[in-house]
């Protein structure tokens, strides 16, 4: 089954292009990652935006070390930049930005400059977010609900994170979205979350 028809496109484009940040869930091996990557894959081409896939599953072992869990982050969001985008620009600024701005403002701060300096809206799609726990957890919602007000210029325009299990700091707000089989995608609104 090709990636992109496993659920309803259109209904994602159009989160995508209202500027909503959303939460996507799914059960596993249900072919999200594969679909993420086909739409990051699909949004690209289409030469609109810039759009990123990020799995920040490896800051899991920082569990509540809020520093070497965004270090973590930043450096895949760097790595996959450079890999999927072929951009640079956090890679030559995230390790200072940590440095200068601390683990609970970097993460907000890396993705204002990078939304500053493209010449296209970002679009980023963070994988795993359920691996992440504690002030890791919280220090990665908190910065991207801080930025929420500046998009799409001054921070990514659309946010979309997945995950498989229902977290607790989400606070529902369902739209569902439906898949081929006759089952749907939770997506829940990101700026309802409670923390």
């Amino acid at each position: 089954v090709p990636p992109l028809t496993r659920l309803n496109l259109n209904d994602v484009l159009q989160l995508i292009n209202q500027k909503k940040y959303f939460v996507l869930h799914a059960p596993r091996q249900t072919g999200k990652t594969s679909f993420l990557l086909a739409l990051m894959d699909y949004l690209n081409q289409a030469g609109d935006y810039h759009v990123l896939y990020v799995n920040v599953e490896m800051a899991q072992t920082a569990r509540e070390d809020v520093y070497h869990g965004i270090q973590t982050i930043l450096s895949s969001i760097a790595q996959m930049a450079m890999d999927y985008l072929d951009d640079s620009f956090i890679e030559d600024m995230w390790g200072d930005t940590l440095e200068k701005s601390g683990s609970n403002s970097s993460l907000n701060r890396v993705l204002t400059m990078w939304s500053k300096h493209s010449q296209k809206p970002i679009i980023l799609f963070i994988d795993e977010i359920d691996s992440l726990v504690g002030d890791t957890l919280i220090s990665v919602l908190r910065q991207l609900r801080a930025g929420y007000t500046q998009r799409p210029t001054h921070f990514p325009q659309s946010i979309c994170v997945w995950e498989v299990l229902t977290n607790p700091k989400l606070k529902p707000c369902i739209i569902n979205i439906p898949l081929k089989q006759g089952k749907f995608l939770k997506t829940v609104c990101l700026m309802s979350f409670g923390i």
